[in-house]
């Protein structure tokens, strides 16, 4: 019953085209990842039984057929993630991003110390607070709470993939390829990030050799 579920959500994604504007995310340059962020329209979603809502898209992320499928699954995916259940933690998390947009990092960073201090179970707070400090090149801090993000929810593909950029950034691309290959075995269809497995693969295994 559930397989014949799934079929069915992953047929009817194949049929829906979710218009949604990505917001700009901070990326490398070619052979570098990318920060997979959110983007600023997502579609609506129940909240009932959340954690197995996460659950099932992440079966139908795995088994998606093709790439729009996969992105319109993502889409809900981050819907869920977005949402707090505190009504304040959603309004700062809106002046978050008006903050972003208007390039007021500093601001952001102090709204978003706010949110991890009133719902520090909020597993977006810290991974968008982490985005900024990698912005800022703060790789301490981002690495930190990329790792709160990771404690709370070890299938978020953003942070991940941010983590094999920071790593990239740094020069550890071992590790990065260990990142990126655990962000693909979340979601198999990520952005760029096959083809960059790729290439640090053949690339770490001719050092080995």
């Amino acid at each position: 019953m559930r397989t014949r579920f799934l079929a069915c959500l992953i047929a009817a994604l194949a049929a829906t085209s979710i218009a949604a504007s990505a917001a700009p995310a901070p990326q490398g340059p070619d052979g570098k990842g990318k920060w997979v962020e959110p983007p600023k329209k997502l579609p609506h979603v129940r909240l009932d039984n959340r954690a197995h809502n996460l659950d099932f898209l992440f079966g139908a992320l795995k088994a998606a057929p093709d790439d729009e499928t996969a992105k319109a699954i993502e889409q809900r995916i981050w819907a869920l993630w977005m949402i707090s259940r505190s009504d304040t933690a959603n309004l700062l998390m809106t002046r978050v991003q008006k903050s972003i947009e208007q390039k007021d990092l500093d601001l952001a960073l102090t709204l978003l110390d706010a949110i991890v201090k009133i719902k520090p179970d909020y597993v977006e707070a810290w991974n968008r607070r982490a985005t900024i400090y990698y912005m800022k090149k703060d790789y301490g801090r981002s690495i930190a709470d990329i790792r709160q993000v990771l404690k709370r929810e070890p299938r978020h593909f953003g942070a991940l993939t941010g983590l094999g950029l920071i790593l990239q950034d740094i020069g550890d691309d071992k590790q990065a390829l260990e990142v990126y290959r655990r962000a693909l075995a979340v979601y198999p269809r990520l952005q760029r990030i096959p083809d960059i497995v790729k290439k640090l693969s053949e690339e770490i295994e001719g050092r080995d050799i």
